[in-house]
């Protein structure tokens, strides 16, 4: 379970990504920007989608892969969330790749 506290420093950091919040769902959050499920936030640690295109905007401390819960399938771990450029970077990134959920 992740502290609330964190989970609304992660939304504020990446806030210069577009319209960032985050929602709880099964006990963690997901984070969401501009509408479209970007990543999760579990145990204390920012998961995002493993997307080709986030790879060389990756720190290499960042580019490890791991399920954020069991049975999920392997996402980045975000762990640089102090820099608000780098994390609203590849959120941002993230929600431009996404398609548009269709209603």
């Amino acid at each position: 379970m992740s502290d609330p506290d964190l989970v609304t420093y992660i939304v504020e950091q990446a806030a210069q990504a577009g319209e960032v919040s985050a929602k709880k769902m099964f006990g963690d959050y997901c984070l969401y920007c501009d509408g479209k499920p970007v990543g999760l936030i579990c145990d204390d640690y920012l998961y995002l989608k493993p997307l080709k295109q986030l790879e060389p905007l990756l720190h290499d401390c960042d580019k490890k892969m791991q399920p954020p819960y069991d049975g999920a399938k392997p996402h980045y771990v975000i762990t640089d969330v102090d820099d608000r450029d780098y994390v609203s970077l590849l959120v941002k990134t993230v929600a431009e790749v996404l398609p548009v959920k269709r209603k």
